[in-house]
């Protein structure tokens, strides 16, 4: 039977945890990675729950605000209130404690039941954000957003230059770390229960990356071959430009471009653990990086900033942090980068326009007007991956063929 005893120190860490996210503007991810190691007494269970206690806080944020009454204002006595509600709604004991006198659990659930009828409460979503996606999504907006509040499942993607899905995964059973294998995700292996797989062995030999399964599906859609040249303008840390590089088998040449320094970084350290040696790393620095590769690229991979409402289930606290100017601002980004980027591409070349954002605007529209504007271009094919309908990050690509 699960231990439903709440343990002090935990729930300090966690509301300690919450001020800073929802008082001092503080990212989840990094917040929840102090918490952790904020006590060496902390077991495996011990950080377990605080790790999922901040998430599912953040990520209910309105939603138990409203059943606390809180009115959005989280003072230390009013963050131990949608504690409160939390841990009545997740059936835990109520303890002693002069933090929790008086917990009304009955108006609790009661309140929960009325506010799940209604979808901003129900998904825990700011209303902005809901008149959004009715307007572009419509009908399947509901089951969209009720997959992106799930929590996001751990995915592997092997490392196909070092070993096999089959090797792999016996590896991991070896070390207590339970995986599936997904229909129609070559190299994914999914976690049976979440882990910290960066701990093991296997993954400082560079055996496997941690990626979506959609993720997954953006480096093949571009259908790179050994030997090419292929420019990732939008590389990041680097997760699609080292899948290419396994699918290329280390041949030819990868060009891996990013305004952000620090993150190509990571990916020379990512790279080296992955025995990865065909990526030629470069910082844009100005308007001259790009255009040395004007009609160069066999490939190019515009993986492309966007709003990550595709991503909510990993960072549930984008859904506070967004605001609507800046999805405005973002599109007129996209469209920059995919008629500044498209130049790269040499002709019967290729390209990958792909966001992590499930916004026709964002997406299949902006390639509509890409293709307006540049006749050479012709769409091959198309694929808007619904987190609803697969289970896992939602994503959208578009493979285009310059003539």
């Amino acid at each position: 039977m699960k231990d439903k005893r709440l343990h002090r120190t935990l729930v300090f860490t966690v509301i300690d945890a919450l001020k800073k996210i929802y008082n001092e503007g503080e990212y989840a991810d990094k917040v929840v990675s102090k918490a952790l190691k904020s006590d060496k007494r902390f077991g495996a269970r011990d950080r377990k729950f605080v790790a999922e206690t901040i998430y599912e806080m953040v990520r209910w944020k309105r939603l138990y605000n409203e059943i606390a009454g809180t009115k959005n204002h989280f003072s230390t006595e009013n963050l131990w209130k949608n504690f409160a509600v939390y841990a009545v709604l997740k059936g835990y004991d109520i303890p002693d404690w002069k933090q929790l006198v008086d917990v009304p659990a009955r108006k609790i659930k009661g309140r929960f039941d009325e506010l799940s009828k209604i979808r901003v409460f129900k998904e825990s979503i700011p209303d902005w954000l809901d008149n959004l996606g009715m307007n572009e999504l419509g009908a399947t907006w509901d089951a969209e957003i009720h997959a992106l509040n799930q929590k996001a499942k751990v995915i592997l993607r092997v490392n196909t230059l070092k070993t096999s899905k089959a090797f792999l995964q016996k590896e991991l059973a070896k070390e207590g770390i339970e995986t599936t294998f997904i229909k129609g995700y070559p190299d994914a292996l999914e976690l049976v229960e979440r882990k910290n797989v960066f701990m093991t062995d296997i993954f400082k030999k560079g055996l496997f990356e941690v990626q979506d399964a959609s993720s997954q599906l953006v480096a093949e859609f571009l259908d790179v071959q050994e030997g090419m040249r292929v420019v990732d303008t939008c590389a990041g840390a680097g997760g699609k430009t080292l899948h290419l590089a396994a699918l290329m088998k280390n041949k030819g040449n990868i060009i891996a471009l990013d305004i952000y320094e620090s993150k190509l970084k990571q990916l020379k350290i990512r790279a080296r653990r992955d025995g990865v040696h065909n990526i030629d790393i470069r910082p844009i620095e100005n308007s001259k990086t790009i255009k040395k590769l004007k009609g160069k690229a066999d490939r190019v991979l515009i993986d492309a900033p966007c709003s990550g409402i595709g991503v909510l289930k990993r960072n549930p606290d984008a859904k506070w942090k967004l605001q609507p100017e800046f999805i405005d601002n973002i599109k007129q980004t996209q469209e920059e980068i995919l008629d500044k980027y498209s130049q790269i591409v040499k002709d019967g070349g290729k390209m990958v326009y792909a966001t992590c954002s499930v916004l026709p605007s964002e997406n299949e529209e902006q390639v509509h007007k890409f293709l307006q504007n540049h006749p050479e271009f012709k769409l091959v094919k198309e694929n808007k991956v619904s987190a609803a309908k697969s289970g896992y990050d939602g994503f959208y690509m578009a493979l285009l063929e310059k003539m």
